[in-house]
């Protein structure tokens, strides 16, 4: 899910207007190809192309080696086996004491060039210097390019291809397939056992969600995030994430009143008890507010949830591959197994 602050503002915008091995191999890389015979890859010594979900037919006279990605992007891209093509990242790479980003995963963030460590922030000449052949970012909105800036990025799209992935309106199994089609057309080896002890892992962990809906029935889930001024309630049609939460069986509160965009429902404070709910899942993030923040709002501690202690992070923008994912789908499954039914 954007940022809630940032998809309000980019909304007013215009901008924005997330067996064995070798069976498991066969799948995966079945999966990428089946996304892409409209990908055609080259070995370095012809042209590249790769449609995507704008959707555009993105060429290159040869497979693109210098990429620069969104720091999620870039580290999905890594989850399927790039890199050392990975040269450059923007978006919240870095903590404020050095250590990285969650959305940064296995990246090896010391030996990128961060572009930008935080909304609106993009140094062009940077992405310049870096001579990139192949820029990779989250589509949330058609034409929307996530954490490109609005008033430069008529500087930095004419630098390079520009590829976008759709991370919002499908569950979350989709835009993970089409980052791994972009990787496979860019030399990553889908069978590799990297990749596919990783989708093991997840399918194990899609049916631990599952086993634990049935056996803890009726939980009512929320996703929300916090700010200062508001609370913000996801809507799990819109978010690529709880969207196949859903899928699983997981009974997530929908929001009634949504902003533009559909994204989710902005409550103040004293109406943050309007959707009751036995679970809550809280943007982990940076620019989110956290459970010890939260802690003077009174109507934050009042919550039945809270009070039971019943509510665990969730990565509102999560990385959409394999190794990414499951995680994400483990730390569900454990959740509701543990929680009562409070409402």
């Amino acid at each position: 899910m954007p940022d809630p602050v940032s998809a309000r503002r980019l909304s007013r915008r215009g901008l924005l207007a997330a067996g064995g091995a070798a069976a498991l191999a066969a799948v995966l890389v079945g999966c990428g190809r089946d996304e892409a015979d409209k990908a055609s890859t080259s070995n370095g010594s012809g042209s590249w192309s790769f449609t995507d979900d704008r959707p555009e037919a993105v060429t290159a006279p040869a497979r693109p080696a210098r990429v620069v990605a969104f720091t999620g992007s870039a580290a999905a891209l890594v989850d399927f086996g790039l890199g050392r093509e990975v040269v450059g990242v923007f978006g919240e790479t870095k903590k404020a004491d050095g250590s990285k980003e969650p959305q940064a995963g296995d990246l090896d963030v010391e030996s990128v060039e961060i572009l930008g460590n935080v909304w609106g922030e993009f140094s062009v000449e940077k992405y310049a210097a870096l001579r990139p052949e192949l820029l990779v970012t989250h589509m949330y909105d058609p034409g929307a390019y996530w954490y490109v800036p609005d008033e430069s990025k008529d500087k930095i799209l004419p630098l390079a291809p520009v590829v976008t992935i759709t991370t919002a309106r499908v569950p979350m199994t989709k835009p993970i397939e089409r980052y791994a089609a972009l990787a496979q057309s860019l030399g990553a080896d889908l069978s590799a056992p990297k990749v596919t002890d990783a989708k093991a892992r997840f399918e194990a962990a899609a049916e631990a969600v599952r086993q634990a809906v049935k056996a803890n029935p009726g939980i009512k889930v929320l996703a929300a995030s916090g700010s200062p001024d508001l609370f913000y309630v996801s809507n799990p049609k819109v978010s690529t994430d709880l969207m196949y939460f859903a899928e699983l069986g997981v009974d997530i509160v929908v929001p009634t009143k949504l902003e533009s965009g559909d994204y989710f429902e902005a409550l103040s404070w004293e109406n943050a008890g309007k959707f009751p709910a036995d679970l809550i899942l809280l943007d982990n993030r940076s620019t989110a507010l956290q459970p010890a923040d939260l802690a003077a709002k009174p109507t934050w501690t009042q919550l039945p949830a809270v009070q039971a202690g019943q509510v665990t992070g969730w990565d509102a923008v999560p990385r959409f591959s394999y190794a990414g994912a499951a995680p994400l789908l483990e730390d569900l499954a454990k959740a509701i197994q543990g929680a009562k039914k409070l409402t």
